[in-house]
């Protein structure tokens, strides 16, 4: 699910749930570093895997967090192979990438206390590459086989806008893009993943061979489970929506 709430509180509760992931969100959520650090280290003790996305594909960006300790981490909006290349030397040290190295100031190494970190950071790193755009869903292939790249994520929500079909992201037309997506990504021999609150669309994704999926959202959550009380106990059966 979504960590969007930027409350290392909201995500110690919900690593707790059982899930199997939780995704801390730079691109919309009110998350700067302290606060993924904080988060970081709120759920370190659940059986819960972290995977933080950064809000874009810039090597400084990926550098802070990986040296926060990220292990997994998510970059937005990887429209090329070329795109995706530049996220791979990214999280990278030298001589296959461009990583800045700082271990012996960083949590990731534990200040230097993990043996050999530097000549075996690939294997604490993965990056997911997310593919969000009509003119990306031709070179999701392409983009799956960059070395380096470990799964692919479909953001629906993006897609659907940029197919002229703004908050619509089950729309027939949007979901058949998904699924050109998966089948690409795996014939490229790697997972992919989608985005998908809708527990239908989600079911139907998995069954089309997703690996993984976001279904839920903490503020998302937070907002109907109040609404769904207003409604039993305020006598209000439709809540009062926001306006500007």
């Amino acid at each position: 699910m979504w960590i969007s709430s930027g409350s290392p509180l909201v995500a110690e509760i919900c690593a707790g749930g059982g899930l199997d992931w939780l995704l801390v969100d730079m691109e919309h959520g009110p998350n700067d570093l302290p606060s993924v650090l904080a988060q970081l280290q709120a759920v370190a003790a659940y059986p819960v895997t972290p995977v933080v996305r950064v809000p874009v594909n810039d090597p400084v960006v990926l550098k802070q967090v990986l040296d926060l300790g990220a292990q997994n981490v998510m970059v937005p909006m990887v429209g090329s192979a070329e795109e995706a290349r530049a996220a791979v030397a990214a999280v990278r040290y030298p001589p296959r990438g461009g990583r800045g190295v700082g271990s012996a100031l960083a949590r990731a190494a534990r200040w230097n206390a993990v043996d050999g970190y530097l000549g075996r950071a690939d294997e604490h790193v993965s990056l997911v590459v997310q593919v969000e755009t009509a003119d990306a869903v031709a070179r999701a292939g392409d983009i799956a086989a960059v070395d380096g790249v470990d799964a692919v994520f479909v953001g629906p929500s993006d897609l659907a806008a940029s197919m002229g079909l703004l908050g619509r992201q089950t729309h027939p037309d949007v979901t058949a893009a998904v699924l050109r997506i998966l089948q690409s990504v795996h014939a490229a021999g790697v997972p992919a993943g989608v985005n998908a609150f809708d527990p239908a669309v989600a079911d139907s994704y998995l069954a089309a061979g997703a690996s993984f999926v976001l279904v839920g959202a903490d503020v998302a959550l937070l907002a109907r489970g109040a609404e769904a009380l207003a409604g039993r106990f305020a006598g209000s059966a439709a809540p009062p929506r926001a306006g500007y």
